[in-house]
């Protein structure tokens, strides 16, 4: 078997695409700036990407299975027309009965690891050499729950002064995702340069 390779899991809406509560509408998917030159700087360090999203609307009922397809599909075109593909895409339908973050419902809903282990088989990562990037504290949760190396929040227009609160105030921030894969990417670099 072929030596496990690095990813960044990547949170979907608010850090690939545009935060659209409850999407379901493929004609509303928008690739953020930079979003694809991100997964381009990935692909070209060898790392796979692979985006990791809670989707409660399926299991609320507010959108279907088919509808959620539409907007993976859509997006995945729009990545094509930009020349980038991910090396997957993972979602959970769960819907959270509890109002806590940090309470793990179900495996594969963040903070839940699931979701993450599932890729890292699927695909042979090597899920203590990864990374996540999201806009909540329930993705940076996964990936530790997971055993990622590390994390980077992104500013999506949420208050991450609760996220700070738990995970450290010197948690790394970034702008958005095309700043957090050069922090990643520099945070490698830095540590094969280490004794």
């Amino acid at each position: 078997m072929a030596d496990k390779r690095p990813a960044v899991f990547l949170d979907r809406d608010g850090t690939l695409i545009e935060d659209v509560p409850y999407l379901g509408d493929p004609a509303r998917v928008k690739l953020l700036a930079g979003a694809a030159e991100a997964i381009q700087l990935l692909h070209r360090a060898r790392f796979a990407s692979v985006v990791v999203s809670n989707q409660s609307a399926v299991g609320r009922g507010m959108i279907t299975l088919e509808q959620l397809h539409a907007v993976h599909d859509e997006m995945n075109r729009q990545l094509a027309a930009a020349g980038v593909a991910l090396d997957g895409v993972y979602w959970c339908t769960q819907a959270p009965k509890a109002p806590d973050k940090m309470l793990i419902e179900h495996v594969d809903r963040k903070p839940g690891p699931g979701m993450l282990l599932r890729a890292a088989h699927a695909l042979n990562l090597d899920v203590s050499q990864s990374w996540i990037i999201g806009d909540q504290l329930g993705d940076m949760l996964a990936g530790r729950n997971a055993g990622c190396k590390g994390g980077v929040l992104v500013r999506a227009g949420h208050d991450l002064a609760p996220a700070l609160a738990v995970l450290g105030a010197d948690w790394p921030v970034a702008a958005d995702l095309l700043a957090a894969i050069k922090r990643v990417l520099q945070a490698q670099r830095d540590a094969g340069a280490a004794p």
